[in-house]
């Protein structure tokens, strides 16, 4: 969620047990807007919490002009001083899915690749290199799963140039009510998948200027999200089954959005039995 909206959008995903204590909501008050001046972001936005067993890992994200490119992720240990995170490479982000269990806390804390992953021990053996997985490396990896499986936003906030970058749209003025409460309003604000599948017939009814992105409404296993209406019916909340602790708010008629995560950073893998 974007950092400057957060003292009011916090309380609005609270009803899940998120939340930040006053010192945090301070501390991120006065260092969200240094770290935006110091790397030059267009846009900072407050993602989340991942809790460990010895601390817990406070997460940003930088944002340019395309909305659309890779962010900058970074985390801290204080919600004060900051530290970039390394984009994950398509190996760690395999490694990454196979660990199972709680973060530790501790970004140098290492995990030993030979009970995860004895194959990929034995390649970084034969090219020199320890055969472990920091969890600063996990940590990226996480997030970058979590983005891709639940970052949503509503259908219409942003839009997509005959260039192919993707901008905010100025001229969104949030869902109605009516659209708010279904799934298909909803979009994961990631590369594609499903759409690239649609048939020229199933496209012909979409603008491809608002509609370039994967809907809610075909997610797998169905029954994946929770939509309630919070606050006096005001609030349209959505909550991730998939990652427990995925909070996604939007209040209808307005340009008032954005989703936080706060949670240990595990997949419910359960979640098919559960359904």
């Amino acid at each position: 969620m974007e950092a400057q909206s957060l003292p009011a959008a916090l309380p609005l995903v609270a009803g899940g047990g998120a939340g930040l204590s006053p010192e945090r909501r301070a501390a991120l008050g006065a260092s969200l807007p240094l770290l935006q001046r110091d790397y030059r972001f267009e846009r900072v936005w407050f993602w989340g919490c991942i809790q460990g067993l010895r601390g817990a890992y406070y997460i940003a994200e930088g944002l340019g002009p395309n909305r659309a490119a890779p962010r900058s992720r970074l985390y801290s240990l204080n919600c004060l001083d900051w530290s970039l995170l390394t984009p994950a490479t398509k190996e760690v982000l395999a490694l990454a899915e196979q660990l199972k269990g709680r973060f530790q806390g501790d970004p140098s804390f290492e995990y030993s690749l030979a009970e995860i992953n004895a194959e990929a021990a034995a390649r970084l053996i034969e090219g020199g290199k320890e055969p472990v997985i920091k969890e600063e490396a996990r940590l990226i990896a996480t997030i970058e799963q979590i983005d891709r499986a639940v970052g949503i936003v509503p259908r219409g906030a942003f839009v997509k140039t005959p260039l192919g970058s993707v901008h905010e749209n100025r001229h969104f003025e949030g869902l109605s009510l009516l659209e708010a409460k279904k799934l298909s309003s909803y979009f994961h604000f990631t590369e594609p998948v499903n759409l690239k599948n649609k048939t020229l017939l199933e496209k012909a009814d979409l603008d491809p200027s608002t509609d370039f992105l994967d809907s809610l409404e075909h997610d797998i296993p169905r029954g994946s999200w929770s939509i309630q209406l919070e606050k006096g019916g005001t609030v349209v909340v959505l909550r991730s089954l998939l990652w427990l602790g995925l909070t996604f708010y939007h209040v209808p008629m307005t340009k008032q959005f954005g989703y936080v995560y706060f949670g240990t950073g595990e997949k419910n893998l359960d979640l098919p039995f559960m359904l």
